[in-house]
């Protein structure tokens, strides 16, 4: 069953670095790429507001956060690549500590409250 999950985090607000970062998006590595795909990330897509980032990703039954994660840290080019891209990003106040990346919490569904009214 696939899920999606939304994350956010935001830029330095500089024109110049925000132009660089999505140069650096339109040819991310290879590597990088077979890594988030292997981790059970069937579809990955990042959009901009301003400064603000927005992740959606859709993953398969055998994606988990915490494995990830700790793939990530013992993998050499994928922290190479966090290294480069942390140069253009900056943490949300709300975010714990060491997190970029923060998962939002869904609060609606339309289809979900659909469901609902018609089950009612």
């Amino acid at each position: 069953m696939i899920q999606q999950h939304v994350l956010l985090l935001d830029l330095k607000d500089d024109p110049a670095s925000i132009a660089a970062y999505e140069e650096w998006h339109r040819k991310v590595w290879p590597g990088i790429l077979k890594n988030i795909h292997e981790a059970g990330i069937e579809d990955m897509q990042i959009f901009r507001a301003g400064n603000r980032l927005v992740m959606l990703m859709h993953t398969n039954s055998q994606f988990d956060f915490t494995a990830k994660s700790i793939a990530d840290a013992n993998n050499s080019l994928v922290q190479e690549w966090e290294s480069l891209m942390d140069r253009f990003q900056q943490r949300l106040p709300f975010a714990a500590p060491n997190e970029k990346w923060v998962r939002m919490q869904s609060i609606f569904s339309l289809k979900e409250a659909l469901n609902h009214v018609q089950s009612s």
